[in-house]
């Protein structure tokens, strides 16, 4: 067997292999999605969810899980920048290094639920935050910062040191250097890490009941009080999300109509992060544009 066949065979398992996932992919989205958007009305996106009664909505789960999701990175992301410059400018090739990177890759392995309960007796209990956003959004800063890390690292790794080189050229400090020149050559790879770390973030849920809790609280959507208990910006009420939500609905749940009410859930959690992900990447392509006088192809 020549070697052209051989190449052609290899190419031929290849792209059979990413056909199956890429319809694996199909399959369980648009089972979701052909499941669930039937039952997607300005009703069941604009209504109070229902203990009870059918006809409930998810208005308070949406915009808790969009809420988590932006306290999360503020927090996470300034520190996973941090780290990653450190790691691919600054650290030496040594002992300690080497420990920080085998730390995150083991704090990056933690099941979802350990990283919960950590969580629940960390923040809930022993910092005295109770049930709250605040504590949710802690735990998944624990949960979301190794991953996210890691992809910034890799994106600025993956600049070419001949970029570098030329600002060291001309004369530029290396923190110069790095924010003027590496920073921006590595934003499209950075959003992409953003975008990753932000879907697992949205759609978690194991590590949420034990620190945002199951049950959300009376929120007044005109209440811009963030001290007030009845705020929708206090972060320190009980916030039940659209993950947490499905899960509840679906073994804790009586409402009558919780077959539609899980479907529609899950479909918009789907929409949510598909739009997430296409709007954040043109926003990626903006932003480098901007910085760059380039554009991404």
């Amino acid at each position: 067997m020549n070697a052209k066949k051989t190449n052609r065979i290899a190419a031929g398992v290849i792209y059979f292999l990413v056909g199956i996932v890429i319809l694996l992919l199909i399959g369980i989205i648009g089972n979701i999605l052909i499941t669930g958007v039937p039952h997607l009305s300005w009703h069941f996106l604009n209504s109070e969810s229902s203990s009870f009664k059918a006809g409930g909505g998810i208005r308070d789960q949406l915009f808790n899980s969009l809420y988590l999701l932006l306290l999360t990175l503020l927090i996470s992301l300034p520190i996973a920048l941090g780290a990653a410059i450190y790691l691919a400018e600054y650290a030496p090739d040594n002992w300690f290094t080497q420990l920080i990177r085998t730390t995150i890759e083991i704090l990056s392995s933690l099941p979802s639920i350990v990283v919960g309960l950590f969580g629940y007796l960390l923040f809930v209990v022993q910092f005295g935050l109770g049930f709250s956003i605040l504590a949710g959004a802690l735990a998944l800063t624990f949960f979301n910062l190794p991953t996210l890390t890691s992809n910034i690292e890799e994106a600025i790794k993956g600049v070419p040191q001949t970029q570098r080189e030329a600002g060291w050229a001309l004369g530029l400090s290396n923190w110069k250097t790095i924010r003027g020149i590496v920073l921006p050559a590595a934003l499209p790879g950075i959003i992409t890490g953003v975008i990753l770390s932000a879907g697992r973030v949205f759609g978690e849920a194991a590590a949420l009941i034990y620190t945002a809790g199951q049950s959300g609280s009376t929120v007044d959507y005109s209440n811009w009080n963030i001290f007030s208990p009845t705020s929708f910006l206090n972060i320190m009420r009980p916030a039940e999300t659209l993950a947490v939500h499905i899960w509840k609905v679906n073994t804790e749940g009586i409402i009558p109509d919780v077959n539609v009410v899980s479907a529609g859930t899950s479909a918009l959690l789907v929409i949510v992060v598909i739009i997430f992900n296409f709007g954040a990447r043109a926003l990626g392509n903006w932003i480098y544009k901007r910085l760059t006088a380039a554009k991404i192809k």
